[in-house]
């Protein structure tokens, strides 16, 4: 577990802060690892994930409806981050004949967006490191390693975009540490807290696994997003696709030969 707790730190601290060194991302190659994790996340989810859920025999009739409800969340919790989970960056901002006039009140909005911001993306994060609990009365379920590689390929991006808005929304990098620090803290923390209530059968097998559930859905839709909309004009493009399917190659290879 202590493996694991330094991959969901040390992630999305390290890749946060390469801002200080890559001030402006290469698009093109930003773009490209995105797809790539995005695709092993997608495929970790069909072919290892929910198998692995479905093959239980607690509870499996309301393994789907989980599923649905772990889509849904994240939907919702991406009216608040603005999809910093899969890599969007947004630092627009809107001028007016009033900037003067509201600079300090946007200045304050800025301070709350920020907290609202990373406390959404906090509750993601700390589902996805519950998600990693190893279960007493279930068995081992999945590859604990196979999920974690896929938490940290689409966190590291995620951090760094995490990174540029705010040291755009609070005009200082150094102002958005915490943040970052908050930010990569939460994963563990899920992990910690369930592991926790494991161990002292404080939640139910079953109940582990509906929460294993929403967070499949919650890959679902970030993966799907991910990869979707890396060709928002629905153009082919090679390079992408190669990328694709090697993130996918690599999430069959993780199940099915290691």
């Amino acid at each position: 577990m202590v493996f694991s707790i330094l991959v969901l730190f040390l992630t999305p601290l390290i890749s946060g802060l390469l801002i200080y060194l890559v001030p402006k991302s290469k698009d093109t190659n930003y773009k490209l690892l995105l797809v790539f994790g995005g695709s092993y996340l997608f495929a970790i989810t069909v072919i290892h994930i929910l198998p692995e859920l479905y093959s239980q025999s607690l509870g499996i009739e309301l393994i789907g409806l989980f599923v649905l409800a772990g889509f849904f969340l994240q939907q919702l919790l991406e009216y608040f981050t603005s999809g910093i989970e899969h890599g969007h960056i947004h630092t627009h901002e809107h001028h007016g004949h009033d900037h003067q006039k509201h600079s300090h009140h946007r200045h304050g909005n800025r301070s709350i967006s920020a907290l609202v911001l990373l406390f959404a993306l906090c509750i993601h994060a700390f589902l996805e490191g519950a998600m990693l609990a190893k279960p007493i009365g279930l068995g081992s379920i999945y590859d604990i390693n196979a999920i974690l590689l896929g938490i940290a390929l689409h966190r590291a991006p995620a951090a760094f975009a995490l990174m540029t808005v705010l040291a755009f929304q609070l005009h200082s990098r150094n102002k958005a540490i915490p943040h970052l620090i908050g930010f990569s803290l939460a994963a563990p923390m899920g992990l910690l807290f369930s592991t926790y209530l494991v161990n002292h059968e404080v939640i139910s097998a079953t109940a582990l696994l509906y929460l294993f559930a929403v967070v499949s859905g919650n890959f679902l839709h970030i993966s799907t997003t991910i990869v979707f909309e890396s060709s928002p004009e629905h153009r082919f493009h090679a390079k992408k696709m190669a990328v694709a399917i090697v993130g996918a190659l690599l999430a069959v290879g993780v199940q099915y030969i290691l």
